[in-house]
């Protein structure tokens, strides 16, 4: 028969997996962002003309169709933004685990602002 873990075995896991995801989104980010400066020296531009850039989701992701360095480059800014993100959303599952509502629903707050802060962001560009 298995035995159950304990809640602190369990929070353990729990913040080892938060630490796996920023490090991956860390490591990934810088890994396409390396990439894109290589195309860049590469091709000799960013594949844009001089203050243009991709803005939003369509034209990054139009930009990596094309193969355009800048592109890929925003892809990379994005993923970092997106990572301690993401660590905010398994946060929320760890305070859960751990039955602090207290906290789950301050990181639940949080979330909500880091996301509509990028909506408008985006929005306003």
């Amino acid at each position: 028969m298995a035995k159950k873990p304990t809640k602190a075995q369990e929070m353990h896991q729990v913040e080892l997996i938060i630490g796996q995801i920023l490090r991956i989104g860390v490591v990934l980010s810088a890994i396409v962002i390396s990439i894109g400066i290589i195309m860049m020296l590469i091709q000799g531009n960013g594949g844009y003309p001089n203050g243009v850039q991709p803005n939003g989701f369509t034209a990054i992701w139009s930009g990596l169709l094309q193969l355009k360095p800048f592109a890929v480059i925003m892809l990379g800014l994005f993923l970092l933004i997106l990572t301690p993100t993401l660590r905010v959303a398994v946060s929320i599952y760890a305070f859960a685990v751990e039955k602090d509502q207290l906290y789950v629903w301050i990181t639940t707050a949080v979330l909500i602002i880091l996301i509509v802060a990028s909506v408008i962001g985006y929005l306003g560009r």
